[in-house]
């Protein structure tokens, strides 16, 4: 009786977190993750810099988070 109810409790495990279990899956075989980040060096004008700490203040949003929304959206 304690079996079957631990094959539900499994069941809905991973019925909840299936999309979880996928990326660590995919992980496995990449060895990256959906959500990782690179760093990278880029040369702006002033002008740019100044107007992305701007909206940084304005948004609370990190400059990085700006520049890639920007990509995104474009």
């Amino acid at each position: 009786m304690q079996s079957s109810n631990l094959k539900k409790e499994h069941k809905e495990i991973l019925r909840k977190y299936k999309h979880l279990f996928e990326i660590l899956e995919n992980y496995d075989k990449t060895r990256k993750l959906p959500f990782q980040r690179k760093r990278i060096y880029i040369t702006l004008s002033n002008e740019t810099i100044d107007e992305l700490k701007k909206k940084k203040k304005k948004t609370g949003q990190s400059i990085s988070r700006l520049i890639e929304e920007s990509v995104k959206n474009s």
